[in-house]
């Protein structure tokens, strides 16, 4: 069972935790969380989530991170390979459909799945016209 890996701009990706212990209370301990703090380089977030990686002793994760481009991403992009796979744009709905299929899925079906929930968590109501 892959382990999920949430870094983040601070604190985003702690009040991403409190959301996964709130909800799904027998999830939340496979879920990790890196807070980047402001003055962190990729360098500092490869090495602090390797470090909570390796903490774990899991060879398997997914890893959330906020927004593409940004330091987390950057920093969580040096992790990615064949036990590591990385998906930007972290949201509760992904999250939640991430730990929800958390202990029934190899890494690859787990991060099709948490895009899934990230794709279908965006909804307008009313829908909106269709583009001319």
């Amino acid at each position: 069972m892959p382990n999920l890996l949430v870094i983040a701009h601070a604190p985003l990706a702690s009040a991403l935790r409190q959301v996964a212990e709130h909800t799904f209370p027998d999830c939340a301990p496979t879920l990790t969380v890196l807070d980047v703090h402001p003055g962190m380089c990729a360098d500092d977030v490869e090495a602090a989530a390797r470090a909570l990686m390796e903490k774990a002793g899991q060879p398997e994760w997914l890893v959330l991170t906020d927004v593409f481009g940004a330091t987390p991403c950057n920093g969580a992009l040096r992790l990615a390979g064949e036990q590591v796979q990385v998906l930007s744009g972290v949201s509760v709905p992904m999250l939640w459909r991430t730990l929800c299929y958390a202990g029934r899925n190899p890494l690859t079906e787990l991060a099709r799945r948490a895009v899934q929930g990230a794709v279908s968590g965006v909804t307008a109501t009313p829908p909106l016209p269709p583009d001319e």
